[in-house]
């Protein structure tokens, strides 16, 4: 036996620095978690599992990941640490073994105008270097492709001590952007309706003005009325060119009225800077039914859309200038660069080719450079996000995810499977939160939390194997081997809903009959053009309620109360039970405690150090003033009904001294998305991503339509409440409604009544209708991707 591989009984014992193979938690209790003490793997793949609302993130981001990023902030200067976020200490005893944490989650990209897909992942950085290295003709530096930055120039004299003497110079410069000077980088230009700007039969002081916010009872109407540029009095339609000028456009201009120094801005630069400066879905509903009805966005027509000024578009490589590379489909553009061959830009190349090859590897190849980040799904935005990881050299940290199985197709999730594993094999400690029984399956360690949500859930059911979960008598394990049956019977269409040559995105001319009054599912691989067509030809019709996967917005001071709108008739009941006004019962209005201004907690700021939050003592975090919580309705005080669960409060405001049938019938509607363990007051930013899309669903429930669409429903749901759901979706088709579902999940297409298949593939290899009819047909003819998938699920 040679030396090499004989083994020495008397080993050395293995190294101290190697025995650190844990992450132990002891004593979480962040939210609902109830002293959860776990020891996780290290260089292992870890899933965690339970209902949705359980404390899988809680645990997860909140206490494991927070801490990580705190500790690692904590290594900069106190100077840097000032400008950086700053993160509180979980609320936990035991944190020991942590790694740096990388946390690649489902928050949307920011929905800025300017930012793209390219801008967002670096491509558009070295695409324009190697645009303005190797571009015939030359044009100038990189920023000259950049649709963010504005040719500029300037001259004038300067003034420099030189010698002790004081000598003037006249200095130029110049700067060459790319942005076109029309759109100014935006690719669309804004079109007024001024009829929807003011009634002008009327006069400003009659209340012309239509725009939100624009009364002449505050600021508004003393600066019109005191500008002195035209008469208050006088109807619109009688205003002299010049006047309607001053009203509409005028720059801003100091004015000074009573004795004060104020800025005069006509309505239109004004709107453009409070209103279009943002994204339209970010704004509140009034302002963006008011900006949908005003404002019209057509295409520039300087630049067609592409953002470039007509100089940056006329430097080309191989024939191709940078916005036509911008257009095209990634794997596409991959295929182009791999056709580049210039020594001189070698590594900028190489580096380039990776980073696309990586878009094709994660299943985004279908995404081009120029698509607005903005509009990608979460799903999505969660992969671009993978993509800066994928070729990183760094081994031995914690990467943490959020459901990056998230809008993909069965087919997709073997691929997204393959990069977790990838990941872990290089030596990395692979930490996911997931529902999807597919990537459960592949965990080498699986910890299932619950057993129920919110206040019943919160504490450690099940840790092992997966094959320890099987067997185990929890939720998770009861439900992993669930499959939905086929249904024997479909219902009848009661008539349908015609779509003619949808060309939106990807879509090819697509002719498609939507049947009503049944359970439509409109299913496709990921990026097969399903939400192009529905949301590009269905949504914006009359009777169509739709209930996308844009994200609540809410400050800490929202919670479901207000956001459903369930507060108004309970403050108004309260009022009147005892004869005093209704904002005394609101914590944003009149009845707020005055010590925290009605948050319950006191927030101070500690610079450079974590934000503290303390329970406020006044009101011991019930946010009202003492004499408020005086006023009772059914024995209970308005903090108590706050801190009541969806189902308490449903009893509670169903039968006695405190039946109010308004409130009760938005409760209804919460049980019935599977809310009824949320608390009335808790606030919007605590809510999982699955708990506010169904507070979202049962809130577009109440408004009056014929057609639901449902744009991926089973997001963030739980194996268990996707049963809840289903039963929740008959009920709307019993009721006479028509719905119809954009979704991957196969328990959801097994229990159709006709499904609409899009693909064959992605990108401009899908955007066709490969199957239409019953479930059954596209199981028993397997003919598509979505088919064999739903096949083997069904176990046909």
């Amino acid at each position: 036996m040679s030396m090499a591989t004989r083994t020495d009984p008397r080993s050395p014992a293995p190294h101290v620095a190697d025995s650190h193979d844990l992450i132990r938690v002891q004593g979480a209790r962040e939210n609902n978690l109830k002293d959860v003490s776990i020891e996780i793997p290290k260089r292992r793949l870890t899933v965690f599992t339970g209902v949705s609302g359980s404390g899988k993130s809680s645990l997860v981001f909140g206490t494991i990941a927070a801490e990580s990023q705190r500790m690692i902030n904590e290594t900069y200067s106190a100077f840097l640490q000032g400008f950086m976020p700053t993160l509180a200490r979980p609320e936990v005893d035991v944190l020991d073994g942590l790694t740096t944490a990388i946390i690649v989650d489902q928050e949307r990209m920011g929905a800025n105008v300017r930012s793209t897909v390219g801008t967002a992942t670096d491509a558009n950085a070295m695409l324009r270097i190697v645009f303005s290295r190797l571009g015939q003709p030359h044009i100038g530096s990189p920023q000259a492709f950049s649709f963010n930055v504005a040719s500029i120039s300037g001259a004038g004299a300067v003034t420099l001590e030189r010698g002790g003497k004081t000598v003037k110079e006249r200095r130029s410069f110049a700067i060459t952007g790319g942005m076109c000077p029309r759109c100014e980088g935006m690719g669309s230009v804004t079109d007024f309706d001024l009829s929807a700007l003011y009634d002008d039969s009327l006069s400003l002081n009659e209340g012309a003005l239509t725009i939100p916010g624009y009364s002449m009872d505050g600021w508004f109407g003393r600066i019109f009325r005191g500008c002195g540029f035209f008469d208050p009095d006088k109807p619109i339609r009688r205003y002299t060119k010049r006047e309607l000028h001053d009203l509409l456009y005028k720059e801003p201009t100091k004015i000074k009225i009573e004795g004060i120094n104020l800025t005069y801005e006509g309505l239109i630069p004004k709107i453009q800077k409070s209103f279009l400066s943002k994204d339209v879905d970010a704004l509140q509903p009034h302002i963006r039914a008011f900006v949908e009805r005003a404002v019209t966005f057509t295409t520039c027509p300087e630049c067609d859309g592409t953002r470039l000024s007509k100089e940056a578009r006329s430097s080309k490589i191989q024939g191709k200038n940078i916005a036509d590379v911008c257009a095209m489909q990634i794997s596409d553009l991959a295929d182009w660069v791999r056709g580049l061959d210039e020594p001189s830009v070698a590594p900028l190349l190489a580096g380039l080719q990776h980073l696309l090859d990586s878009f094709v590897e994660i299943g985004l190849g279908y995404l081009s450079l120029d698509r607005p980040s903005g509009t990608l799904s979460g799903g999505e935005a969660q992969r671009t996000k993978m993509i800066r990881h994928l070729g990183s050299s760094l081994t031995d940290v914690t990467y943490v995810f959020d459901e990056p199985t998230v809008g993909l197709h069965p087919h997709d999730i073997q691929k997204m499977n393959d990069l977790l594993l990838r990941l872990r094999d290089k030596g990395n400690t692979v930490l996911v939160v997931e529902h999807k029984p597919e990537t459960i399956a592949i965990a080498d360690h699986v910890v299932d939390l619950g057993p129920g949500a919110g206040t019943a859930g919160g504490t450690v059911c099940f840790e092992g194997t997966v094959e320890g979960l099987r067997t185990s008598d929890t939720i998770t394990g009861r439900h992993f081997d669930d499959r939905a049956a086929l249904k024997e019977t479909v219902r009848t269409p009661t008539g349908t809903l015609e779509i003619r040559g949808a060309a939106t995105h990807n879509l090819q001319n697509v002719d498609v009959d939507i049947p009503l009054g049944v359970l439509t599912v409109v299913t496709g691989v990921a990026g097969s053009g399903k939400s192009s067509l529905i949301h590009g030809s269905v949504s914006g019709r009359d009777g169509v309620v739709s209930v996308d996967q844009t994200a609540i917005r809410g400050s800490r001071r929202s919670n479901p109360a207000t956001y459903t709108g369930l507060l108004e008739p309970i403050r108004k009941a309260f009022a009147k039970a005892n004869g005093v006004k209704p904002a005394l019962f609101s914590p944003n209005s009149e009845g707020a405690c005055p010590t925290c201004n009605g948050a319950g907690v006191i927030y101070t700021d500690l610079a450079m150090m974590a934000g503290v939050a303390t329970v406020c003592e006044q009101c011991e975090g019930k946010r009202f003033q003492a004499s408020v919580l005086e006023y009772h309705l059914g024995g209970r005080d308005i903090s108590e009904v706050l801190a009541m669960s969806v189902t308490e409060a449903e009893e509670f405001f169903g039968a006695g001294e405190a039946r109010i049938p308004a409130a009760h019938a938005i409760l209804q509607r919460l049980a019935d998305v599977g809310l009824g363990y949320l608390s009335l007051g808790q606030p919007l930013t605590t809510l999982s991503g699955g708990e506010r899309q169904r507070l979202k669903l049962a809130t577009r429930m109440a408004e009056k339509g014929g057609v639901y669409v449902l744009d991926e429903p089973t997001s963030g749901l739980h194996l268990a409440d996707v049963e809840h759901l289903l039963g929740l979706l008959d009920r709307l088709v019993d009721s006479g409604k028509s719905v119809i579902v954009i979704e991957h999940h196969q328990a959801v297409m097994a229990h159709a009544d006709w499904i609409i298949d899009l693909g064959p593939g992605a990108g401009h290899d899908g955007g066709r209708v490969v199957f239409e009819g019953t479930p059954a047909d596209l199981v028993a003819a397997r003919s598509t991707l979505t088919g064999e998938h739903l096949a083997a699920y069904v176990g046909a």
